[in-house]
């Protein structure tokens, strides 16, 4: 698109529909974009009895069917990271649009959906105490419902392999991990009363490490745009645990990586991890994989991401063609969630899978039975 093309759409979208005439109509992601602003600023007029004329609109969000949720979502789907920073600081301080990150009522009656879990995660950095207990208990609900889909997918090509017993949501007595329950229940310590109440139990695993294990290393990029793939990466990783056959790392990465493998079996403590935004440094997550490789050709790497490289792409193809050549299994992924629709840098994509990487984009299920293939 033409640098003028863009100035005209900012200004339109900036002076709002009624230069319409002067500055022309929107296509409908434009539309979209203009209907996201207006559900926020339009309040502007609403508090000054301003009504606007009703026009036929041809974006796909109706604005009266807009919830703070979907809001929340389409703001960090549809507009750069400054902008973003300007619009959740106006919806909270300008137009008091609190409902999702400081009123706890009303979190608490909202329906678990996945809509939620990822508006949750978008604004957990702007939550107080009181709701972000809420929010990890709504997180908790979807990330279960979503364990409960996938665990049969993501099982079925290991079958005979399974360890049922490593399952952190297996709740089997003698399994019972007293030391991590009390850690991380202490919130709910009451002083008054000397007591403490268990909300969430958690348990260990049984099985002995093995020497013949194979190593999966999974790399997952937190940038905003791979949100989907963040959420089933770690709902995926936590039933990987249950395969007798893997030992399974999971790290997220930005500009940094940080390596969440000792939270790997809940995929509620991993998530309330995630940073989302800021830069990307590919080739150092790669470089960090590297050194958690015990046995190359009994390693698999899985490097999700959507390959929009922010540091030089020379030690991104250098480790890619280390690891390669060392005998690891190298498999980048452009999505990894229900719909495995990627939207990635296919020339970075393609300069991989020239050095022997293999790239693509999968369901959860598809990734287990390619990892069942290759550790078979």
């Amino acid at each position: 698109m033409a640098e003028q093309d863009k100035r005209r759409l900012r200004w339109r979208l900036l002076l709002g529909e009624s230069t319409e005439d002067l500055l022309g109509g929107l296509s409908a992601e434009w539309q979209d974009r203009e209907t996201t602003v207006s559900y926020l600023y339009d309040r502007e007029n609403a508090d000054r009895n301003i009504r606007k004329d009703q026009q036929d609109r041809s974006g796909s969000l109706d604005p009266s069917s807009l919830t703070v949720p979907d809001w929340i979502n389409a703001v960090h789907e549809l507009f750069p990271q400054k902008t973003i920073e300007r619009l959740e600081k106006d919806a909270l301080e300008r137009y008091h649009l609190e409902e999702m990150v400081t009123n706890p009522d009303l979190l608490a009656r909202v329906q678990p959906s996945s809509t939620l879990l990822k508006a949750v995660l978008r604004t957990k950095h702007l939550m107080n105490q009181a709701v972000l207990e809420i929010a990890r208990e709504l997180v908790r609900k979807v990330v279960e419902q979503l364990m409960e889909k996938l665990a049969r997918l993501v099982q079925s090509p290991f079958l005979g392999s399974i360890n049922r017993q490593q399952r952190s949501y297996l709740k089997i007595a003698k399994n019972f991990d007293a030391r991590t329950t009390v850690r991380r229940n202490l919130r709910n310590y009451h002083p008054d009363r000397q007591q403490l109440v268990i909300e969430t139990p958690y348990f260990n695993s049984r099985v002995r490490r093995q020497a013949d294990k194979w190593q999966m290393i999974i790399l997952v990029d937190e940038s905003g745009s791979m949100l989907d793939s963040v959420i089933h990466s770690a709902v995926t990783a936590a039933i990987f645990l249950g395969v007798k056959s893997l030992k399974t790392h999971l790290c997220l990465f930005d500009t940094s990586v940080v390596d969440v493998t000792a939270d790997c079996s809940d995929p509620v403590e991993t998530l309330m991890k995630v940073q989302l935004g800021g830069g990307t440094d590919i080739g150092g997550a790669l470089s960090y994989g590297a050194t958690l490789v015990e046995n190359p050709r009994r390693t698999i790497v899985v490097l999700i991401t959507d390959f929009y490289e922010g540091a030089p792409i020379d030690r991104l193809l250098s480790v890619t063609k280390q690891l390669v050549e060392s005998g690891v299994h190298l498999l980048g992924l452009a999505a990894l969630d229900g719909q495995a629709n990627p939207n990635y840098d296919r020339d970075l994509a393609q300069q991989m899978v020239n050095l022997g990487a293999q790239v693509g984009a999968m369901t959860p299920g598809e990734l287990a039975a390619w990892v069942a293939e290759k550790v078979k």
